[in-house]
């Protein structure tokens, strides 16, 4: 590996930094108090003791995302549900919900992703209560009218076309079609513009989703900051313990491994610099295997603004102005995703076999166990950095929550992070960037006519 001014100096801060994490190596990432209970009907709630007098962070966790939208012809659905459940109940109409979040000063919204669906109230600590109230009310009772619906169904095709006013949305959405035959993973979240269209027309559809997936079995509350938590446990019962459980299982197909490699083009009407995105299959979420972990260091290994190929392609030739790659956390298999935008539209092939090539280098010659050393305490440390608010904390724990209901996931995939090994980044190198498995899109501005 060859070393400039430059990359010594870059090295050196990440060491600094790497020294200041060193010393809670071995200890848990997670470092605040958890209690974790569960009522009859299957709902989890989850309390983090944090300081923060007078906060509290008010997290719903619904384990549904893209993921669950099996059916052909309706995706789309988890995401309009974010949509939808701010339309109200018959006890808190929808400018009467909005007239008590803005009484208590609370900070409320909602996101979704793949694999879940999550509602938030950070507010004063005092409104517990009402913030219960409020909550459980709207998962329990959510009421819409047809016309409601609709109205809410232009509002997500007038989102779509916002999304794709941007040509990543275009370029992430073809990957995905092309990468995937058969899991879910095959639309991204906002769903499909055909779906979108026609989803007006499905108001019953949508009562079914309700009913399938925002049950107590399906939710884990997530409650951080200046609390009591037996007032919680009763606030709980209260409150959710008359929510019926539910019993609806998805079929998720599972995606067949990629047996040759895939490309396309794809043009863009306006002005724009090349795009080139690649994706791997990779492994899902595991707090058990080596492979998830060691493929996120991986990732920071590649495309870290102090790595070789970033300082090659963006520092020292500038090539490209925006480069970087990785794999979300997920619960079944996600693409490791590359994407770089091109300042000269002659150089994509450059670009994609400079990549290439560093894949290949990592798959026979060892990490310096230093920089491994470095990269590892620097994600710790960035890690634990961002854990400074209690909605933070509710959201990163939710996180884990979504994917495995254990709290301690957290602890132990980090405790995984630690012990990847150069042998580890050599094995995934390998295992998951086959020719074979790739697929690649790259997108240019359109030709005039």
């Amino acid at each position: 590996m060859r070393w400039t001014r430059q990359s010594l100096t870059a090295f050196a801060l990440v060491l600094a930094v790497a020294t200041t994490a060193a010393g809670q190596a071995g200890r848990e990432v997670f470092p605040f108090p958890v209690t974790t209970f569960e009522l009859d009907n299957g709902l989890t709630v989850v309390g983090v003791d944090y300081d923060s007098p007078g906060i509290v962070a008010y997290y719903t966790v619904v384990r549904t995302g893209s993921r669950n939208e099996v059916e052909p012809g309706f995706s789309g659905y988890a995401h309009f549900f974010e949509h939808m459940m701010f339309r109200g109940t018959e006890k808190y109409p929808t400018e009467v919900y909005n007239a008590v979040v803005k009484r208590i000063g609370a900070d409320s919204n909602a996101f979704t992703t793949t694999d879940w669906t999550t509602y938030y109230i950070v507010a004063s600590s005092d409104a517990l209560e009402t913030i219960v109230d409020l909550e459980s009310d709207r998962f329990r009772n959510l009421r819409y009218s047809e016309d409601d619906f609709r109205t809410e169904a232009g509002a997500i095709l007038g989102e779509y076309n916002l999304n794709f006013s941007n040509p990543v949305a275009l370029l992430r959405e073809t990957l995905h079609d092309l990468a995937y035959t058969t899991h879910p993973y095959k639309h991204t979240t906002i769903g499909l513009l055909e779906d979108i269209r026609e989803m007006p027309n499905h108001y019953d559809y949508s009562l079914q989703f309700y009913d399938r997936y925002y049950r107590p079995e399906n939710c884990i509350v997530v409650v951080v900051g200046d609390f009591d938590q037996a007032e919680l446990e009763r606030l709980a019962r209260e409150y959710y313990g008359g929510w019926e459980r539910g019993g609806f299982e998805p079929e998720i197909p599972a995606e067949p491994p990629q047996t040759e490699a895939r490309a396309t083009r794809i043009t863009w009407p306006n002005p724009t610099l090349p795009f080139l995105m690649m994706g791997y299959h990779a492994p899902a979420f595991s707090d058990e295997r080596i492979d998830m972990p060691a493929l996120d260091v991986l990732s920071q290994l590649l495309f870290s603004q102090t790595s070789p190929l970033f300082r090659q392609l963006y520092l020292e030739e500038q090539v490209v102005d925006a480069l970087q790659g990785g794999a979300l956390d997920s619960r079944d298999a996600p693409l490791f995703t590359i994407i770089a935008r091109i300042t000269d539209p002659a150089r994509v092939d450059y670009v994609r076999d400079a990549v290439v090539a560093e894949i290949e280098r990592l798959k026979t010659e060892p990490v310096d166990e230093a920089v491994l050393a470095a990269t590892k305490s620097h994600m710790r440390y960035a890690f634990a950095m961002g854990l400074d608010n209690p909605g933070a904390i509710a959201q990163t724990l939710g996180h884990y929550l979504q994917l495995t209901r254990d709290p301690e996931t957290v602890n132990r995939v980090y405790a995984l992070y630690d012990a990847v090994s150069p042998e580890d980044i050599r094995m995934v190198a390998n295992r998951y960037f086959a020719d074979a498995n790739r697929t690649e899109v790259v997108l240019t501005q359109e030709e005039a006519r």
